[in-house]
């Protein structure tokens, strides 16, 4: 099947590739609850080492700088209390961590996660985390424009595969708050 968005010819329902997926990621989808049916949640098959944004684009479309999104993991600190959390935003913005972040989280500090923190707290690959099987518990900012988005690509868990996803799926996970202003471009 050809993918609703970038030049991908391989999508696939992502619970048919359940082995394809992280763990977390395989149990999210496998348990999928939810107003978006669960064959809307695709999987296309990437190259890793065509992962990298500026090569990523140039091989599966330029198309997916406005329609891809990035979960980045952030660790939150207030009254000695650490929290780590998910925050998703166009692939052509940046995080607005001391700013939007900082106040949807109501915490004093806000960092980006150690890598090593976000991989064994997330069990996902760095480069392929997903707000789909982020950890129970764990708030997830969502950009207001990537719930907005029709699809939007967002990882698979590891840096081979992604996920095309509605916009508005990412918006009922557990856990999900929209933000405006989240995604800061330039």
């Amino acid at each position: 099947m050809r993918a609703p968005i970038g030049n991908f010819d391989n999508a696939r329902p992502a619970a048919e590739l359940l082995d394809q997926l992280a763990a977390p990621v395989a149990a999210a989808v496998r348990d999928w609850e939810g107003p978006v049916p669960v064959d809307q949640l695709l999987h296309v098959d990437t190259e890793a080492e065509k992962a990298d944004t500026a090569v990523f684009l140039e091989t599966y479309g330029q198309d997916l700088l406005e329609t891809s999104a990035n979960c980045v993991v952030v660790a939150a600190k207030q009254g000695g209390v650490r929290t780590l959390a998910g925050c998703v935003v166009l692939s052509s913005c940046r995080v607005d961590v001391n700013g939007a972040v900082r106040r949807g989280l109501g915490a004093r500090t806000v960092s980006f996660a150690p890598h090593q923190t976000a991989v064994g707290e997330t069990g996902m690959e760095y480069g392929g985390i997903t707000p789909i099987g982020l950890p129970a518990g764990w708030p997830l900012l969502l950009d207001a424009e990537v719930a907005a988005l029709p699809w939007v690509l967002i990882g698979s868990g590891s840096r081979r595969g992604k996920l095309i996803v509605p916009g508005k799926a990412l918006a009922t996970l557990p856990g999900a708050e929209i933000v405006e202003g989240l995604g800061v471009r330039g």
